[in-house]
């Protein structure tokens, strides 16, 4: 079926659900059961309608539970990230990393992590077996050959160069936002000494890290306030994003507490870098085989799979092949619309990727693995949180892109519970298509598996156009 939409063609295959399959989740052997397209190609605004009808992709799998019948119903959750406030919670995890960053300190104790769906794949194990039965692969094949070329070309080059396309990025962008590099640090005069009073002819003396932080301030008022560009987001954000000074009885933002200034003397380095992975930049591509190497070791340690297990084809089909459409309209976000990787650069060498999706309406996170020798950091909730900064700083240039989507949210699962701590948050009726407030719907949640949020009798009642567009978000 294809579906037209300025020009540009969504072409999919439905599958509608015949039995019940292994879920995921709870682990039933036969309790599992969705509705499922195979997409050769999407608009990313065909996408973001249907994920605003409860569909999800996993790779260019495109599915939807029954939720009436499934053993695990699982609702589409988003949170706003414009009125989001860090908890606790995500305090702590911002400050760990910042500690760790600064002074090199490693928590004691294990620390539990809440990595981004981290179970999608088990969750649609059913799903792939319907796909691969009915033999339509050959977008695999054609995607795999790609991915392979560049992993053997990577192999065969053991000395690591970065990209020369990257380097290039990472320079403008860091020009604009901030090179990433921790602040100088600064002489301030000593106290003076009891009995002695202070030097009236002298300014009075302010705390090493305010005067850091005026000093960032006045370089960042200084820089071209552009948006970030594909290839980085450097340890730095927008001015229009960090106010000159907070005042005292205002709790700090995401961005004071995420962007800290660090010391001169700093342990660490860390940067975040964008990149697309459909259709594969340059970018995307020079980092491919260290990336999944990640993964493989993600799958390892964290979900106990052997060696052999995390294939390359299961990696490339999973993580890096979307149907999306790459888009770069004007008045869109620097980087585009599409699928990219978020990766997270320790050092020189990645710890983390983050699967994203930029759409119209939001960026919709997909996937989290990462280096199982940095769990100690909580990077599910640091990447979580970076994410939420991101969709922030798009907005600024792209107003209507307001919301993070973070998946699933099921009730029935702990595991996946965790995702409410995002706040404000709503979850998507089932049957009206109406966002609801979380608060309102867990109280619900707890008396019954699957629920109708929305009681108005009337919401839910519109038309729509006869086409498998419309016939695919009702299902």
């Amino acid at each position: 079926m294809a579906f037209w939409a300025g020009g540009s063609p969504s072409i999919v295959d439905y599958f509608p659900s015949e039995d019940f399959y292994r879920c995921g989740y709870c682990k039933n052997e036969s309790g599992s059961r969705s509705n499922g397209m195979w997409a050769h190609s999407m608009t990313v605004q065909d996408y973001q309608d249907l994920i605003d009808r409860g569909w999800r992709r996993s790779g260019k799998y495109v599915y939807k539970p029954v939720m009436n019948q499934t053993c695990c119903p699982q609702y589409t959750i988003r949170c706003r990230p414009l009125q989001f406030q860090p908890s606790k919670s995500h305090k702590k995890v911002l400050k760990k990393m910042l500690k760790f960053l600064a002074k090199g300190e490693v928590p004691k104790g294990s620390c539990e992590d809440e990595p981004m769906d981290s179970t999608m794949d088990d969750a649609v194990a059913g799903d792939f077996a319907l796909i691969n039965k009915l033999d339509i692969q050959c977008d695999l094949k054609t995607l795999s050959d790609d991915v392979k070329e560049s992993l053997q070309s990577e192999g065969k080059n053991s000395k690591k160069e970065e990209p020369h396309e990257l380097l290039q990025s990472q320079d403008s962008v860091g020009e604009k936002l901030g090179s990433g590099e921790p602040s100088h640090s600064v002489k301030v005069h000593t106290v003076p000494k009891p009995g002695k009073g202070a030097d009236l002819s002298k300014p009075p003396c302010r705390k090493a890290k305010e005067i850091r932080k005026e000093r960032k301030r006045l370089k960042l008022m200084q820089q071209n306030p552009a948006g970030e560009l594909e290839g980085f987001q450097a340890q730095g954000h927008p001015p229009s994003l960090f106010p000159p000074k907070a005042k005292s009885n205002q709790p700090k933002s995401l961005e004071d507490l995420i962007f800290e200034s660090l010391p001169e003397n700093a342990s660490h380095k860390l940067e975040v870098r964008v990149v697309r992975s459909s259709p594969p930049s340059s970018q995307f591509k020079a980092t491919l085989l260290e990336s999944y190497q990640v993964y493989k070791r993600y799958q390892m340690v964290i979900h106990k799979n052997s060696p052999d297990t995390p294939t390359e084809s299961q990696f490339t089909r999973f993580l890096c092949s979307s149907p999306l459409e790459a888009e770069t309209p004007p008045n869109g976000p620097d980087c585009g619309y599409g699928s990219f990787h978020q990766q997270y650069w320790l050092d020189g060498k990645i710890i983390a990727v983050g699967v994203i999706d930029i759409l119209p309406n939001c960026v919709s996170s997909v996937y989290l693995y990462y280096d199982p020798d940095y769990s100690f950091l909580s990077l599910g909730v640091y990447s979580a949180l970076r994410e939420i900064a991101f969709t922030r700083q798009l907005h600024e240039k792209t107003s209507q892109l307001s919301y993070y989507y973070m998946g699933f949210y099921i009730h029935s699962c702990p595991k996946m519970k965790y995702k409410g701590q995002y706040r404000p948050s709503d979850l998507l009726c089932p049957e009206t298509y109406v966002w609801v407030p979380i608060e309102q719907c867990l109280p619900s949640l707890e008396n019954s598996k699957y629920c109708r949020f929305n009681q108005d009798p009337e919401a839910g009642k519109f038309g729509a156009e006869l086409s498998w567009k419309s016939l695919a978000l009702f299902l």
